[in-house]
């Protein structure tokens, strides 16, 4: 039986009685999660019957299958034997640009940021804005994506006490990574503007906007821009620009 060298030195373990994880590293490095989606890719291209579901992250790949069809043992033999090509990507990253309006109501913590950052607002937004940023993976809630890495600057502890509830579209800092939301959800982290782009249209052939392996940058829009083009969106004529990454 030969060996992928694709899990050459990750760590296969056990996630309870219907999945495995695939550990790459410890770290949120890009080479670490191209490995992940590398294999999330291979694994989606095999179609293996007995795995249900694939769920990348920034460092692993949680496998769910169905043990009825397989056991954890036989499944981690058989993974550790698929080749490490690089498949078609049924939806090939892509580079974005989005528009962002900072500060006020809809980013109504950017000052919270420059306090921190002792720094003015300005500066920050010129921080967060000059940086090209990978989504490393989607979840938390549906389509959220968590995009690094935030410039050293920017770097702030997420809050021990989260909101309940920030609207879609919220741009967010925490740690040293920064996030879009799709849909309103709860928060820990910090919100210093929000795009009027849908990150979510159940009208679109791929309802999320985002998914990993994408790039962005963030453009800054004053609110007049903003309300134009959430208006938009809503009326479903309006999407971001993209192009293959």
């Amino acid at each position: 039986m030969t060996n992928s060298p694709l899990l050459a030195d990750a760590r296969v373990a056990p996630a309870g009685d219907a999945a495995l994880v695939v550990e790459f590293g410890d770290v949120i490095a890009r080479a670490v999660n191209d490995r992940v989606r590398m294999l999330d890719a291979v694994v989606r291209a095999a179609a293996l019957s007995e795995i249900i579901a694939t769920v990348p992250t920034y460092r692993s790949l949680l496998v769910y299958y169905d043990p009825s069809r397989t056991s954890y043992t036989t499944l981690a033999e058989r993974l550790r034997t698929l080749e490490g090509g690089a498949p078609a990507a049924s939806r090939p990253a892509r580079r974005w640009a989005i528009p962002v309006c900072y500060g006020d109501e809809l980013g109504f913590e950017l000052e919270d940021v420059a306090r921190h950052a002792r720094l003015s607002s300005d500066a920050v937004v010129c921080l967060h804005t000059e940086l090209e940023y990978m989504v490393y993976m989607i979840g938390f809630s549906p389509g959220f994506a968590y995009l690094g890495e935030l410039p050293p600057a920017l770097g702030i502890p997420r809050k021990t006490v989260p909101r309940p509830l920030v609207p879609a579209g919220t741009i967010q800092v925490g740690g040293m990574q920064t996030a879009i939301s799709s849909m309103p959800m709860p928060s820990g982290w910090y919100i210093v503007g929000r795009t009027p782009a849908a990150m979510y249209d159940p009208r679109r052939p791929f309802p999320f906007l985002l998914d990993a392996g994408d790039r962005v940058r963030f453009v800054p829009i004053d609110r007049a821009e903003f309300d134009r083009l959430a208006a938009a969106a809503v009326a479903g004529s309006y999407v971001p620009t993209a192009e293959p990454a």
